[in-house]
């Protein structure tokens, strides 16, 4: 039997969750979200008309609802509260020019890396990912780059209290090996996704130190292994390297 906490507030909850179920299905009918809600027609009905009321959902022409462009606003409140997006943004730009690949910008917690910035790619075919997207970070070259730089006890209650899940033949998940793996990161100060999350998706990856020495941040360049080999990514290692250093100090690092 789990057990409620006393502060939860059940229609709170289901209102939120209406608004996640919007968000992620682009637009639902009242029946649509009601059954994918598992409540009643006029329960949906009423969280839906009180977050349009609100401002969060509107009508559009096929009868149905969506969320608006409120959420972004309160989205990029959120972002804006994280100083390094302004100061990486021209460090961003510079590796989205000369390599045409997406490129990312996140931080740790609870476990996993979360997208704060990122510049598409413009080429077709590319792996994109949405700001404010988590992902695990013993796959990712986002989350290897941090982890292989965090203090002992971290990175050892990280190890302690995570499931490694093969998500495909490339992820690494013996802890010993692991291990390994973030001790070459050290020396090489860059990590690698070679398909090790999503198959056919590589990335290169290089933490970003605060004025604590910490490795709050980190940037990568990500794309379709068709495209990111691993010459290219041999390639990319000096820029990358060199950007994830200059924001380093602009962070205060020693």
């Amino acid at each position: 039997m789990t057990d409620k906490k006393y502060y939860r507030i059940a229609s709170l909850e289901k209102g939120i969750r209406i608004l996640e179920l919007l968000a992620e299905h682009g637009e639902l009918s009242v029946s649509e979200a009601a059954r994918l809600m598992d409540t009643n027609r006029a329960g949906s009905h009423r969280f839906i008309s009180t977050l349009k009321d609100l401002g969060y959902v509107e009508k559009n022409d096929s009868n149905k609802y969506q969320p608006t462009l409120k959420i972004m606003k309160l989205a990029m409140k959120v972002a804006n509260r994280f100083e390094i997006r302004r100061i990486a943004r021209p460090y961003m730009h510079k590796l989205s020019m000369a390599y045409k690949e997406t490129i990312n910008l996140g931080f740790f917690k609870n476990k996993e890396i979360i997208h704060i910035d990122k510049i598409d790619s413009l080429e077709v075919l590319r792996m994109d990912s949405a700001l404010g997207d988590k992902a695990p970070a013993y796959c990712t070259a986002l989350g290897k780059a941090i982890l292989a730089f965090l203090p002992d006890h971290e990175l050892e209650h990280y190890l302690e209290n995570t499931k490694f899940k093969q998500l495909t033949p490339n992820t690494i998940t013996d802890k010993e090996e692991f291990l390994s793996e973030l001790s070459r990161i050290r020396q090489n100060r860059y990590a690698i996704d070679d398909e090790e999350m999503t198959f056919g998706l590589r990335c290169i990856g290089a933490p970003i130190f605060d004025h604590n020495s910490y490795p709050a941040y980190a940037l990568s360049i990500s794309g379709p292994s068709m495209r990111q080999t691993h010459r290219t990514l041999e390639e990319m290692k000096t820029d990358i390297l060199q950007a994830a250093s200059e924001l380093s100090r602009k962070m205060g690092t020693p």
